[in-house]
């Protein structure tokens, strides 16, 4: 039983290292699209003949908090009213339907081109809807927001240009954080985000690799969809399905880390959880329907395939996470009672480089948002290791995502409840839309978290300090989730 644990443990630690070393070759790729200017051709907007029709879909759900802020941000484009067409896909089951309704007509009223489009039922979800608004879309290039986005007045003028070369069919922006600094979850969220739309998606922008749609803040070519085979709700992340399926068709994706797109970041932790789970589901279930695609597709370069399984697969590292968590302990009484194998576990230490690639790929991302000096550089240091023990918090949780993703269990599409909240001040208390029952993976973690405090405990009993701020971490992370979990209010 020892050596099996080891063997195990070996495993994921030697699959965490490739993972890092993937990480690693994006954040070179990154460093070196500084270095190159960007050359791209461009629609000149200040010619008539030269500026296309675009629709903005809007695709909502149940939105009681945000969808005024929503609709009059959106309305405020700055582009030519004869040229844009917006569309309100409303799948609402509540009392927000109404709201949102006589807002539409106010906008109207106006002369703006605003459609309020409703089903009758929920197929499809969300990929549902953006397919049902396409087929009366009246534009060339479709923009997509969800309801916690709030593009600025210039947006469409910096996107759309880019679409001068035929064989772009999405132009993806980065996503901005309105409420940063709201709470500590909010500054580990933002963290995590701001760290795949700076290195992960412009390192494989330049890289020449496959990279995602990020379900918003976006514009495709209508052509494109269709050309793809349109939107999808088999699986939980069409957005992330249908970018695979549009670049192994030879489409091309502009990212433009330079264009911001505000948004809101949830604020309590359900809402957090609920996010986290269809995110890391879907993926998987994107590795499950994409990757062997792409594995066989000729025209695709060995290293977008390596970069492509790593992309799909990423959620998956949740699960190596928790299989090394829950096996550091009896690791560390192998160890002890194994004097003979020290040489082995000195050995097993190499595995620390992941450690420093996490650390310099996360911190080229800190300093691309908050700027370089000392002052930072410690803030840094505490929200590093803050991030890093959430995440494995959130390990049960996640793989379980995983492993529903992987073996084709089916489930709805939970969409992120909204709070409209930007600044301390605002609370987010009493939000109806979120959901407060305990669920078996609550329990779990809170098991864990008795078994890490042992796993600290062991530490002193058998003065083998070498996991002991691992065991920190992980004691923090699951502290933290199962708080916020069963005693903060949602």
């Amino acid at each position: 039983m020892d050596l099996v644990i080891i063997i195990i443990y070996t495993l994921a630690s030697a699959l965490i290292l490739i993972y890092s070393l993937s990480q690693l070759n994006l954040l070179i790729k990154y460093w070196r699209s500084k270095k190159n200017p960007d050359s791209s051709p461009k629609f000149d907007l200040s010619r008539t003949d030269e500026t296309p029709l675009v629709t903005i879909q809007l695709p909502i759900y149940n939105e009681m908090y945000v969808v005024e802020r929503l609709l009059k941000n959106i309305s405020e484009m700055d582009y030519p009213a004869e040229k844009l067409e917006i569309q309100v896909l409303d799948d609402s089951t509540d009392a927000s339907v109404e709201k949102t309704a006589l807002l539409i007509r106010e906008l109207q009223k106006k002369g703006i081109d605003i459609q309020h489009i409703q089903r009758t039922d929920r197929s499809g979800f969300k990929a549902g809807a953006l397919k049902e608004g396409l087929k009366i879309a009246k534009g060339e290039f479709i923009a997509v927001f969800d309801a916690d986005f709030l593009p600025k007045k210039d947006w469409l003028k910096e996107t759309i240009p880019y679409f001068k070369d035929p064989q772009i069919g999405v132009v993806q922006t980065r996503w901005g954080h309105i409420n940063r600094d709201y709470s500590m979850l909010t500054k580990i969220l933002a963290f995590a985000l701001d760290f795949h739309f700076i290195v992960e998606q412009t390192g494989r922008n330049f890289g020449k690799h496959f990279i995602n749609f990020n379900g918003t803040a976006g514009v495709w070519r209508k052509e494109c969809i269709y050309d793809a085979g349109n939107w999808s709700g088999d699986t939980l992340t069409e957005d992330l399905d249908l970018s695979y399926r549009a670049q192994m068709k030879k489409w091309k994706f502009k990212y433009l880390e330079h264009v911001e797109t505000p948004a809101e970041l949830p604020v309590a932790i359900s809402a957090a959880r609920s996010q986290q789970f269809r995110w890391n589901k879907g993926a998987a279930e994107n590795f499950q329907k994409n990757y062997s695609l792409l594995l066989k597709n000729k025209d695709q370069s060995t290293g977008t395939k390596f970069h492509g399984f790593f992309h799909l697969l990423n959620s998956s590292l949740f699960m190596l996470l928790l299989i090394l968590a829950v096996l550091s302990i009896p690791v560390l009484y192998i160890k002890n009672s194994n004097p003979e194998f020290s040489w082995y576990f000195n050995l097993l230490a190499v595995f620390a480089v992941s450690t420093l690639i996490f650390f310099a790929c996360y911190y080229t991302t800190y300093v691309k948002v908050h700027g370089k000096s000392v002052k930072n550089f410690f803030s840094f240091l505490g929200l590093f290791f803050a991030f890093f023990s959430v995440a494995m918090g959130l390990s049960v949780h996640n793989t379980v995502a995983v492993l529903e993703g992987h073996f084709g269990k089916r489930s709805e599409f939970i969409r992120t409840p909204k709070f409209n909240v930007s600044n301390i001040k605002d609370s987010w208390k009493g939000n109806i839309y979120l959901k407060k029952n305990i669920s078996a993976n609550m329990v779990i973690e809170a098991m864990l978290l008795i078994y890490f405090a042992f796993g600290i405990y062991s530490a002193f009993t058998l003065e083998d300090y070498g996991l002991l701020i691992f065991h920190l971490m992980l004691f923090g992370g699951f502290g933290f989730v199962v708080f916020n979990s069963f005693w903060a209010k949602g």
